[in-house]
């Protein structure tokens, strides 16, 4: 069974678990000096927050699978989308090992879906000695833009 992903980006990480810790009736399932995530299963949603992000407010979005054939199924959609597809393959993101693939809604959302291996002593794998980018936490790949609007309406001129 599938999971909703929703990543927040937040300014004070102890406020905000104190906020979705009383929304949420429950304790976060992880919870780090620059992350928490509640893994609710009413609404089936696994949410998180962190510090890392220099924008506050919806970072992406994204589909959990339990398995690799749910993952398969779910990938499968992504390249139907007709938009690019980022392929990250196995990876570690938010204090998590996965397998993962990326791609951005026509607004340029990102949305993640991701299979979990197991825990993870760091946060990221990909961007440890960086700093956040203004747009994005550390996993948060950026995406290549995609011209399927345009390409759907016969025009190959990039979309505003």
């Amino acid at each position: 069974m599938k999971r909703f992903h929703v990543h927040v980006s937040v300014k004070d990480l102890a406020e905000s678990v104190r906020f979705y810790s009383t929304l949420f009736a429950a304790e976060p399932s992880v919870l780090k000096d620059d992350y928490a995530k509640w893994m609710l299963d009413d609404p089936r949603v696994n949410f998180a927050i962190s510090t890392r992000s220099q924008t506050l407010g919806l970072d992406h979005l994204g589909m959990q699978v339990e398995d690799e054939t749910e993952l398969k199924e779910v990938y499968s959609r992504l390249k139907q989308a007709g938009r690019p597809v980022l392929e990250q393959g196995q990876t570690v993101c938010c204090y998590a090992r996965s397998e993962k693939s990326w791609i951005t809604d026509p607004q340029g959302l990102p949305w993640e879906t991701f299979y979990s291996l197991g825990e993870a002593p760091v946060y990221g794998e990909d961007r440890l000695n960086e700093k956040p980018s203004k747009r994005t936490a550390c996993c948060t790949p950026a995406m290549p833009e995609s011209t399927a609007c345009c390409e759907s309406k016969g025009d190959s001129r990039c979309c505003d």
